[in-house]
């Protein structure tokens, strides 16, 4: 043999050597695996050809000899005949039941999946296992890479991620696809996820629970937990059961924080022995959920919905012809109801209202729907009208007169002149409990000392931005001689100078300065719970120190607002502590002279302009 042929010889036998010694080495004979293949290919020959004689030999003796008598042992032997001949058939029916067993198991698994309850809670009345067929046979698609004949042209293709259903199942090509895309709405965006783990996730959260207003110290609750987990999975939920009504307005709040709350939800809230409704994110609600709303709770006598954008004539006009009397009823954002149903419904329906909250109504709640109010409504307690563009002095003037109210709050956009202010204070200032006036820069110390000449009963007080009353006027507002009782929420935030090109110097003492600040600590010091000088920024560091020096003690108060106020020091903070044993949360966003104040544990200090964050947790004994 020549050198050629032996070297083309190992060229050729190289790779089945090389795999006949990695066989060797691992105890495994290639001869016997071809020897035992080769064996149960002639066994599974055999079984078939002997199958088939014995079945060839069955027929003909039966057709042969006559019918046999039917006792046990003849009819025994046809069945084993018979069970033979038919292995294979048996083998399929096998595999199918076994298939179908394996079908099942898939499509209760995708019962309980929270897909399932989506589209179920979408189709309303379809049947379950029509629903769980379909999503079944969606995931029974092929897979991405595979062939599939197109559903609509028939044409071969190859399955990818992004193949299209057709409408009446199955997959369908590119071109195809497109076609069906033209006529689909514009899709919408999907938002990018946003990352809520780590130690960045965390306090952001706890950052946004801070300026939410639902910060605890320490663990969670588990009635916390319990709503937290209800929300991630409210699409499971068919009942709240007999929960309290606290409970139920905190899921109500956690969902709307969450935008959660739209018609399926809605659901959840709606008990026909409920008398209250609350709904603080109603711009998923169209009017037919309204309808909803006072069809399912005919003992409605609370009413509360922000955003309630489609709350408009329509409802009001539903609502009216009801058989429901609300007592309290709140909307934020209905700027859709027009003058007309406002008094028709105050005319109609005013007699058992107490409680009348409107916001961001813009032109539509007039002075003519005020001047219904003091006939309309005899029970009348509270009323408050927020950022409303068409109220004037003549609607305060109707407001004087309804002689029930004990809670008053306006935050209007026209320009009203104080003595209308005045004559309001003159006529129901002895039984007012709260007085907010948000905005009033056109407000002078004629109006506080209206307020300390009538006012009796003040529980709350909220002025704010005002540019013309002076630290005076806030003197002789909170001297001793005032008989009304100390306040127990005050706001005075933005009482303040502007003037930009002097920003500092204030020479007539226009807004709440040291003697005014003193004044109300004097005199409210010991009850007050809530006090806000935001932008005060014209109470010294001096005044600061002495209203919280080591011999004053505030036990009430809890929360206290003095961001921007300048010469607020870390000495300043330190004694605010002191002094409010009971001090929960202390805000000083724009205090840059804090700096290293020693928090307390268990107290919250919100905004130090440092690197250890917006929040800091007290941890001092």
């Amino acid at each position: 043999m020549s050198r050629q042929t032996r070297t083309a010889g190992r060229r050729i036998m190289g790779p089945q050597s090389a795999l006949t010694d990695f066989l060797a080495s691992h105890n495994i004979s290639a001869n016997q695996i071809r020897l035992d293949a080769e064996a149960r290919r002639r066994a599974a020959a055999q079984d078939t050809q002997g199958d088939q004689d014995a079945q060839q030999n069955a027929e003909v003796s039966i057709a042969d000899s006559p019918p046999p008598v039917p006792d046990e042992e003849e009819t025994a032997l046809p069945f084993t005949i018979r069970r033979r001949g038919r292995s294979a058939a048996q083998a399929a029916a096998e595999a199918e039941e076994r298939q179908k067993e394996k079908d099942k198991k898939a499509i209760d698994k995708i019962k309980a999946s929270k897909k399932f309850q989506k589209r179920k809670r979408g189709l309303g009345d379809s049947d379950d296992e029509d629903i769980a067929r379909a999503l079944f046979e969606q995931r029974a698609n092929p897979l991405p890479g595979q062939m599939e004949n197109c559903a609509i042209c028939n044409k071969r293709f190859t399955v990818t991620p992004y193949s299209r259903n057709a409408p009446d199942g199955g997959l369908v090509c590119s071109p195809c696809g497109k076609e069906l895309a033209k006529d689909d709405p514009t899709p919408k965006k999907k938002k990018p996820k946003r990352t809520s783990g780590g130690a960045v996730g965390i306090r952001r959260q706890a950052q946004s629970n801070i300026l939410d207003g639902t910060y605890n110290v320490g663990g969670k609750s588990l009635m916390s937990l319990c709503i937290e987990t209800l929300a991630k999975n409210i699409d499971l939920a068919e009942d709240l059961g007999d929960l309290p009504g606290p409970i139920v307005d905190k899921i109500a709040r956690k969902l709307s924080k969450h935008r959660l709350l739209n018609p399926t939800t809605l659901s959840l809230f709606l008990q026909p022995t409920s008398q209250e409704v609350l709904v603080y994110d109603g711009a998923k609600l169209s009017a037919d959920d309204f309808y909803r709303i006072f069809h399912s709770v005919p003992g409605l006598k609370k009413l509360k919905v922000r955003n309630a954008i489609h709350f408009k004539d329509e409802v009001v006009e539903f609502l009216t012809t009801r058989n429901i009397a609300l007592e309290d009823l709140y909307l934020h954002g209905s700027n859709l109801i027009s003058e007309r149903k406002w008094i028709e419904y105050l005319q109609k329906k005013g007699q058992p209202l107490q409680s009348l909250r409107v916001y961001w109504t813009d032109k539509h709640f007039t002075d003519d729907v005020l001047a219904v109010i003091p006939t309309s409504c005899p029970n009348l307690t509270r009323l408050k009208v927020c950022h409303n563009q068409k109220v004037t002095g003549e609607g305060l003037n109707h407001i004087a007169k309804i002689t029930t109210l004990r809670h008053l709050s306006l935050d209007l956009r026209e320009a009203i002149h104080p003595d209308v202010y005045i004559k309001l204070l003159t006529s129901l200032g002895p039984q007012l409990e709260t007085f907010s006036l948000t905005r009033v820069p056109e407000l002078d110390n004629t109006v506080l000392d209206a307020i300390h000449t009538h006012c009796r009963s003040l529980k709350k007080l909220r002025i704010t931005d005002s540019e013309l009353m002076t630290d005076a006027g806030f003197t002789r507002l909170f001297t001793p001689a005032w008989s009304n009782p100390g306040l127990v929420f005050l706001d005075l935030q933005k009482c303040r100078q502007l003037e930009s090109t002097k920003p500092r110097e204030n020479p007539d003492k226009i807004g709440l300065c040291d003697e005014g600040f003193k004044a109300l600590m004097e005199h409210s010091g010991k009850t007050l719970r809530h006090l806000n000088v935001h932008a005060c920024r014209h109470i010294s560091s001096e005044a600061f120190e002495d209203v919280f020096s080591a011999e004053k003690t505030y036990e009430n108060m809890s929360k206290m607002e003095i961001s921007f106020c300048e010469e607020v020091t870390d000495f300043v903070v330190g004694s605010i502590f002191r002094s409010c044993p009971n001090l929960r949360e202390l805000n000083v966003f724009g205090c840059m002279k804090v700096k290293d104040v020693r928090v307390p544990r268990g107290k919250i200090l919100v905004g130090v302009p440092n690197a250890r964050g917006m929040v800091i947790e007290g941890d001092e004994d």
